[in-house]
């Protein structure tokens, strides 16, 4: 006779399938699956962070390790800031005070797994964008202050006289972590790399530019007109960007232009490529190239049908203005 009650023998039975769910042969915790993923994103997407982190329990998988990072990370949004490290006591003569710490412990958390997500999975675009959107923040912070600092710097040196003291020195990142600017322009690009949709583009250029790395701004914006076909969006956008960030409208026309052949009728970009030529013809009349300022406002008068409006009437006082300089 069995020296276990029947009812304790079930109830091991039932704690060990307990115990095995999302256990796979050799101990080791089975993949999370594409529906359990789902589940898991939804939890973390609704604020359930700790949901989240139950599910997924034990699992040490690639697919695993990248969505526990997602949890911490919207855990991190909603803790406190770090609180400043403790001053180094007596403090030295000079010394600055102790700053805050750059990441939260929920940062610092989200980043561990991440990393162990891509030492499992190298080309997990998912856990490469979101390694990226992590460290964004911060590396934008650091170009920020470094870029001011400069400046003051500059300022400093211009006005410094014989005997003042040195200028302030550029700041320092954070040891620990590495959230250079370098290293998040290369999470994104792996991201691009194998993640073909337009979101991890996206990301990344909107980080490039925040950044200061145009250079990498313009392949993004390259990579969004080859993905996104037959469409005039992403070349309008691209356009923008060469005008307000590269200050190229000559390159900008191009663009533009190639957005109106797949969307005819949109009056907006038809405007910016107005305005383009406008300006150009205005800066030609005020430096007395008049053969350049007529060809100028010609072009923009294709892209103006409505006469009254504002750069219509812009448009026809700069022409009565050349006319009026022929007649002299």
């Amino acid at each position: 006779m069995s020296r276990w009650p029947g009812r304790t023998v079930v109830g091991l039975l039932l704690a060990g399938a307990v115990g095995c769910q999302g256990a796979a042969p050799g101990g080791r915790s089975a993949p999370v699956s594409t529906g359990e993923a789902d589940e898991v994103a939804a939890l973390v997407e609704k604020g359930d962070a700790d949901g989240a982190l139950a599910r997924l329990q034990g699992r040490d998988d690639a697919q695993a390790l990248y969505l526990q990072g997602r949890a911490w990370a919207r855990k991190a949004e909603t803790a406190p800031l770090p609180t400043p490290l403790p001053a180094e006591s007596p403090l030295p003569r000079g010394a600055p005070a102790s700053g805050r710490p750059e990441f939260k412990p929920e940062e610092r958390k989200a980043l561990e797994l991440y990393e162990r997500a891509l030492a499992a999975q190298p080309d997990l675009a998912a856990a490469h964008l979101a390694l990226a959107q992590l460290l964004a923040p911060h590396a934008i912070r650091f170009h920020e202050r470094e870029k001011e600092a400069r400046a003051r710097q500059q300022a400093a040196l211009a006005t410094r006289r014989r005997g003042q003291p040195s200028p302030e020195p550029l700041p320092t990142p954070e040891p620990g972590v590495d959230y250079g600017a370098e290293r998040v322009a290369r999470e994104f690009r792996e991201a691009v790399r194998t993640d073909p949709s337009r979101a991890p583009v996206e990301a990344m250029i909107a980080f490039a530019v925040r950044a200061g790395r145009l250079d990498d701004a313009e392949v993004g914006y390259q990579e969004l007109v080859r993905r996104v076909k037959e469409s005039g969006e992403p070349l309008a956008l691209y356009g923008d960007f060469l005008v307000r960030e590269k200050n190229d409208p000559a390159a900008a026309i191009e663009q533009y232009r190639q957005a109106l052949i797949w969307s005819p009728d949109d009056s907006v970009t038809r405007s910016k490529l107005a305005a383009i030529f406008l300006r150009r013809g205005t800066d030609y009349l005020n430096q007395q190239q008049y053969a350049s300022a007529e060809a100028q406002f010609k072009e923009a008068a294709k892209y103006i049908p409505d006469r009254s409006s504002e750069q219509g009437r812009l448009l026809a006082e700069q022409q009565a203005k050349l006319r009026e300089i022929r007649l002299r």
